[in-house]
């Protein structure tokens, strides 16, 4: 009897230790089903990833050029452009204002404005516009964006600014026709404009909400975060800062105008609204705001320093 109630007690264990080994290997079985499974909601893209599938208007818009109808991957002849495209617009090592950077997405807004698409960067579509632009403007006409073409673009982008035309010897005075923008219209201080540049702007915001109003899910989205500055009081934040940017902010602003003004479409994590770091600026070129401003900004009189995505000025009014 010793010997069967010892043979029991031993089955006894062996069937809890399966049973708790099947209890465990079942968890392990869920948990890894609930990591493994796809997640179906959106993810957005890291920085070091161009939006290849995308397009760069989701909704109608008006862009500077007529946006080509279709579909964006129809125009099969330029599969390696597209992909060429694709490849520089994230390895590109240029210098296109002065700093290097790496890739060109950043300007992908800008350009495809310029070229009248709105096809995304990495598509054929895109490389059919930029095809056919090159066939006007630049140096070759096989739909792969490269410097030289790139180099004519931001010559025209500048050309439509017409405070680069001023030399810093001939820089006007400071302004004193200004006017206060509303507490809702600000992000931080207070700030100054001249009365048009305010209005176009108001009436330019106006539209943003009407046609884009998911931007404003963000409620700093395309708030004006430095307007009016005075002379002297940018060259005592020259030397407080130790940032003078090349010497511009002292010798010949924009904002002493008061036609210029820097907006709010986001930034990169741990940047402020103003960084010129690279993933701030790649950051701000996929936000919705910047993309909107590409599209329409113009209808109000208002064009963007290339290299600044926050950074506009009003063309309504002389210099």
């Amino acid at each position: 009897m010793g010997a069967l109630a010892a043979i029991g007690g031993w089955i006894m264990r062996l069937l809890r230790w399966t049973a708790l080994l099947a209890l465990v290997g079942v968890g392990v079985l869920i948990g890894g089903w609930l990591l493994l499974k796809p997640d179906p909601r959106p993810r957005a893209p890291a920085l070091s990833e161009p939006y290849q599938g995308e397009t760069f208007a989701e909704r109608p818009l008006a862009p500077p050029r007529a946006v080509e109808t279709g579909d964006c991957g129809e125009a099969t002849q330029y599969t390696e452009a597209a992909r060429a495209n694709s490849g520089s617009a994230i390895s590109l090592v240029w210098t296109p204002f002065g700093p290097e950077e790496v890739g060109w997405e950043t300007y992908g807004p800008l350009i495809a404005a310029e070229i009248g698409t709105a096809c995304g960067f990495g598509q054929p579509g895109f490389a059919a516009a930029l095809a056919e632009w090159q066939r006007r403007h630049g140096p070759s006409r096989d739909g792969v964006l490269r410097p030289a073409d790139f180099e004519i673009m931001k010559q025209a982008w500048h050309r439509r600014r017409p405070f680069s035309k001023i030399r810093p010897e001939d820089c006007p005075p400071p302004t004193a026709d200004l006017t206060f923008a509303g507490v809702e219209e600000v992000y931080g201080r207070p700030m100054q404009l001249r009365p048009g540049t305010l209005a176009a702007y108001r009436r330019m915001i106006a539209a943003a909400r009407a046609e884009a109003p998911e931007i404003f899910a963000r409620p700093e989205a395309l708030k004006i975060f430095s307007a009016f500055r005075d002379p002297e009081a940018d060259a005592l934040r020259c030397e407080a800062d130790g940032n003078c940017d090349g010497l511009r902010r002292t010798l010949c602003s924009a904002h002493r105008t008061g036609l210029a003004l820097d907006l709010h479409v986001g930034m990169a994590a741990g940047r402020d609204p103003a960084s010129t770091a690279n993933a701030n600026r790649l950051a701000q070129s996929r936000d919705p705001a910047y993309r909107w401003l590409v599209r329409n900004a113009h209808r109000f009189g208002f064009v963007n320093y290339a290299f600044e995505p926050w950074h506009w000025e009003w063309t309504g009014e002389p210099v």
